[in-house]
Protein backbone atom coordinates (compact mmCIF):
# COMPACT_ATOMS: atom_id res chain seq x y z
CA UNK A 1 0.00 0.00 0.00
CA UNK A 2 1.50 3.37 -1.49
CA UNK A 3 1.04 6.53 1.55
CA UNK A 4 1.19 9.97 0.25
CA UNK A 5 4.97 11.38 1.05
CA UNK A 6 5.08 14.85 -0.38
CA UNK A 7 3.04 17.23 -3.27
CA UNK A 8 5.87 18.40 -5.57
CA UNK A 9 4.21 21.59 -7.46
CA UNK A 10 6.53 23.26 -10.26
CA UNK A 11 6.62 26.81 -9.95
CA UNK A 12 8.38 29.48 -12.45
CA UNK A 13 8.74 31.36 -8.59
CA UNK A 14 9.22 28.69 -6.25
CA UNK A 15 9.84 31.19 -3.11
CA UNK A 16 7.16 33.49 -4.09
CA UNK A 17 4.77 30.93 -4.59
CA UNK A 18 5.91 28.86 -1.14
CA UNK A 19 5.12 32.20 0.71
CA UNK A 20 1.75 32.60 -1.10
CA UNK A 21 0.93 29.22 -0.28
CA UNK A 22 2.10 29.43 3.82
CA UNK A 23 -0.45 32.43 3.79
CA UNK A 24 -3.62 30.23 3.07
CA UNK A 25 -3.10 27.34 4.38
CA UNK A 26 -2.78 27.26 8.68
CA UNK A 27 -0.15 25.47 10.54
CA UNK A 28 2.31 25.33 6.77
CA UNK A 29 5.58 27.31 7.41
CA UNK A 30 8.08 27.37 5.09
CA UNK A 31 10.99 25.35 5.57
CA UNK A 32 13.83 28.05 7.79
CA UNK A 33 17.23 28.03 6.40
CA UNK A 34 20.30 26.51 8.59
CA UNK A 35 23.91 27.95 7.73
CA UNK A 36 24.81 24.39 5.56
CA UNK A 37 21.70 25.00 3.71
CA UNK A 38 22.71 28.82 3.28
CA UNK A 39 25.86 27.64 1.77
CA UNK A 40 24.93 25.28 -0.46
CA UNK A 41 22.64 27.35 -2.33
CA UNK A 42 25.39 29.84 -2.42
CA UNK A 43 27.53 26.79 -3.83
CA UNK A 44 24.80 26.60 -6.67
CA UNK A 45 25.11 30.59 -7.40
CA UNK A 46 21.17 31.37 -5.32
CA UNK A 47 20.26 32.61 -2.47
CA UNK A 48 16.88 31.84 -0.02
CA UNK A 49 15.81 34.35 -2.40
CA UNK A 50 16.17 32.58 -5.57
CA UNK A 51 16.12 29.13 -4.14
CA UNK A 52 15.10 26.70 -6.98
CA UNK A 53 12.89 24.28 -4.69
CA UNK A 54 11.07 25.42 -1.20
CA UNK A 55 9.68 23.59 1.56
CA UNK A 56 6.58 24.12 2.93
CA UNK A 57 6.21 22.34 5.45
CA UNK A 58 2.97 21.19 7.79
CA UNK A 59 1.97 18.80 10.41
CA UNK A 60 1.33 15.59 7.81
CA UNK A 61 2.35 16.75 4.83
CA UNK A 62 5.39 18.79 3.04
CA UNK A 63 4.66 20.83 -0.13
CA UNK A 64 7.69 21.24 -2.21
CA UNK A 65 7.52 24.18 -5.18
CA UNK A 66 10.01 23.79 -7.38
CA UNK A 67 11.47 25.42 -10.60
CA UNK A 68 10.86 23.02 -13.51
CA UNK A 69 12.55 23.04 -17.13
CA UNK A 70 11.96 25.88 -18.68
CA UNK A 71 10.54 24.08 -21.42
CA UNK A 72 8.20 22.55 -19.70
CA UNK A 73 4.30 24.09 -19.20
CA UNK A 74 3.69 23.42 -15.67
CA UNK A 75 0.11 25.21 -15.37
CA UNK A 76 -2.37 22.72 -14.63
CA UNK A 77 -0.40 20.17 -13.52
CA UNK A 78 -1.93 19.81 -10.20
CA UNK A 79 -4.51 21.95 -7.61
CA UNK A 80 -5.36 22.12 -4.04
CA UNK A 81 -8.35 21.87 -2.50
CA UNK A 82 -9.03 24.26 0.85
CA UNK A 83 -11.78 24.51 3.01
CA UNK A 84 -13.12 28.19 4.24
CA UNK A 85 -16.02 30.36 4.72
CA UNK A 86 -15.76 30.99 0.70
CA UNK A 87 -16.86 34.67 1.16
CA UNK A 88 -14.25 35.99 3.69
CA UNK A 89 -11.56 33.38 2.11
CA UNK A 90 -11.92 34.62 -1.14
CA UNK A 91 -11.53 37.94 -0.33
CA UNK A 92 -8.78 37.26 1.58
CA UNK A 93 -7.09 35.08 -0.97
CA UNK A 94 -7.73 37.90 -3.77
CA UNK A 95 -6.02 40.18 -1.38
CA UNK A 96 -2.60 37.46 -1.55
CA UNK A 97 -2.84 37.64 -5.31
CA UNK A 98 -5.36 35.00 -6.33
CA UNK A 99 -7.43 35.84 -8.96
CA UNK A 100 -11.53 34.61 -8.94
CA UNK A 101 -12.10 32.12 -11.84
CA UNK A 102 -15.82 30.59 -11.03
CA UNK A 103 -18.23 30.70 -8.36
CA UNK A 104 -19.78 27.56 -7.82
CA UNK A 105 -22.88 26.43 -5.64
CA UNK A 106 -20.36 24.75 -2.72
CA UNK A 107 -16.94 26.33 -3.92
CA UNK A 108 -15.35 28.69 -5.73
CA UNK A 109 -12.63 28.06 -8.34
CA UNK A 110 -9.12 30.27 -8.05
CA UNK A 111 -5.94 30.95 -9.85
CA UNK A 112 -3.33 31.50 -7.52
CA UNK A 113 -0.56 33.92 -8.72
CA UNK A 114 1.43 31.89 -10.93
CA UNK A 115 -1.87 30.50 -12.67
CA UNK A 116 -2.57 27.25 -10.86
CA UNK A 117 -5.81 26.20 -10.41
CA UNK A 118 -7.00 25.59 -6.72
CA UNK A 119 -10.69 25.19 -5.15
CA UNK A 120 -12.09 27.03 -1.66
CA UNK A 121 -14.97 24.38 -0.64
CA UNK A 122 -17.65 25.37 1.47
CA UNK A 123 -17.45 23.66 4.61
CA UNK A 124 -21.31 23.71 4.99
CA UNK A 125 -22.14 22.85 1.24
CA UNK A 126 -24.45 25.59 0.57
CA UNK A 127 -23.68 28.44 -1.92
CA UNK A 128 -22.76 31.29 0.58
CA UNK A 129 -20.60 32.84 -2.74
CA UNK A 130 -22.51 33.45 -5.23
CA UNK A 131 -23.27 37.46 -4.22
CA UNK A 132 -18.98 37.80 -3.94
CA UNK A 133 -18.16 41.38 -5.65
CA UNK A 134 -14.86 41.57 -5.13
CA UNK A 135 -12.61 43.99 -7.32
CA UNK A 136 -9.34 42.52 -8.79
Amino acid sequence: MAHLKEVVVDAWHPVALARFWEEVLDDFWVAPYDDEEIARLASIGRTPETDPSVALVGPALCIYFQEPERSMDHQGKLHFDIVGGPRAEVTRLVTLGAEIVQVHARYTKMRDPEGNEFCVQDPAGTDSSTDLSVER
